[in-house]
């Protein structure tokens, strides 16, 4: 369930700002058919930090609905204040979801012990499993492999996605965490070579726009392929950087409403639009990925 190609799915918007169900539900749908192996709903790439409380929490539940047992729903309840993650928790616990993805607390910059004790206390209220999420490039913190095996002792956390980009990480999390805990990558360059290492799967941007490739290559590396794998990895290397051309998901929104994924490509602010260099990277990149 939690390993494989796993999406950190867009949330669309329509043109009055508002999110669009009709194509999020076209978005499960695409999933579901290319052999997604989960969705993470409202994560970073659905742009949690913009969305309200009750629009996070029924653009979850409208994924779960949508996805009817077909696809297991990861639910991003991440936030910078405890209180606020254990109120998402709380909210999405009877919800359908298979796990919870939480980010370590941004802009505030807590030690280490305190994401242990941030990340700690909202286990304790947690029905499902919780999967750690470190992201230094967003969040201002960088929670450390020995942070994480303490975590990793606790009895519902059970995986972390480490979006370092650092792959010297996997050996560092496997030998202090032990086997059983499920180590993600968030890094799309470099996810690959994160399986190669021994992590489980990837939670990626590029399985927005390109889920089949996405799930063959990594369906690919799980059977040991990885020469074939690396074939379909360098064809989208230009979509693992070009969707982070500007500052995600703008480039990815851009894409999936370019590709008619979605009604329209809308951001809010302080989110803008792709700019036209950003376009012509993007473009380049459907092309070295043949897509069209």
């Amino acid at each position: 369930m939690f390993s494989g190609s796993i999406v950190a799915l867009i949330t669309p918007f329509n043109a009055d700002d508002e999110v669009d169900y009709q194509s999020l539900k076209s978005l499960v749908e695409f999933h579901v058919e290319a052999g997604t192996s989960s969705i993470v709903a409202v994560g970073t790439t659905g742009e949690s930090a913009t969305l309200t409380v009750e629009e996070h929490v029924k653009v979850v539940n409208k994924v779960v609905e949508f996805a009817a047992g077909r696809i297991p729903v990861i639910a991003g309840t991440g936030a910078n204040a405890t209180h606020e993650a254990i109120t998402f928790s709380r909210l999405l616990n009877d919800s359908g979801i298979a796990a919870c993805l939480s980010v370590t607390p941004y802009y505030n910059k807590p030690t280490q012990e305190g994401m242990y004790q941030h990340f700690a206390a909202i286990a304790k209220v947690s029905k499902v499993p919780v999967i750690l999420y470190n992201v230094p490039s967003r969040s201002g913190v960088d929670m450390k492999p020995e942070t994480v095996a303490r975590l990793s002792k606790l009895d519902n956390i059970i995986a972390i996605k480490d979006a370092t980009g650092d792959v010297t990480r996997v050996a560092q999390h496997k030998e202090l965490c032990g086997d059983d805990f499920i180590l993600l990558s968030g890094d799309d360059a470099t996810g690959l070579d994160f399986v190669k290492l021994g992590g489980h799967g990837v939670i990626s941007v590029t399985n927005n726009i390109a889920a089949r490739d996405m799930a063959e290559m990594l369906q690919l590396a799980k059977d040991n392929k990885y020469a074939e794998a690396e074939v379909i990895n360098q064809r989208l290397m230009g979509l693992h950087h070009g969707l982070f051309i500007e500052s995600s998901p703008t480039p990815v929104k851009w894409a999936a409403h370019e590709l008619g994924m979605i009604s329209c490509g809308e951001l809010r602010l302080p989110m803008v639009p792709l700019t036209e260099a950003g376009q012509e990277v993007v473009k380049a990149a459907f092309k070295q990925a043949n897509i069209r």
